[in-house]
């Protein structure tokens, strides 16, 4: 499992998930993102999962356990590129309104942020 975060100037980070992410990988990126939402470096995040091959319930727990984190400063969180399967099981677990079919920065750009680079 590899995984990347990006924090924008404008407090969005930018989790980009690649390979298989079960509950070991999972309790790594949760340690990750949690600091860096209580120490108040992020607001929103976008969990881009265009590389992501496998996700099992540990994956969305990560998600749900976030956006609750984030309620605290009405943070917002989107989905974006999840696998056919990955979305009906975001869908079946109340998720699907966070999904976005555009781009990462077409998503960036929808919680008011930039891309750089």
């Amino acid at each position: 499992m590899q995984h990347h975060i990006e924090i924008t100037s404008e407090k969005i980070a930018i989790i980009r998930l690649k390979g298989e992410l079960d509950h070991h990988a999972a309790r790594h990126i949760r340690e990750d993102i949690s600091q860096a939402i209580y120490s108040g470096y992020v607001q929103d995040i976008i969990w881009n999962l265009e590389g992501l091959q496998f996700m099992d319930s540990a994956g969305v727990g990560l998600i749900l356990g976030r956006m609750r984190d984030l309620q605290v400063q009405n943070g917002r969180t989107l989905i974006i590129k999840p696998s056919s399967t990955m979305e009906k099981i975001f869908q079946f677990s109340g998720l699907g309104k966070y999904i976005w079919h555009e781009s990462e920065k077409e998503a960036i750009q929808s919680l008011g942020g930039i891309l750089h680079g």
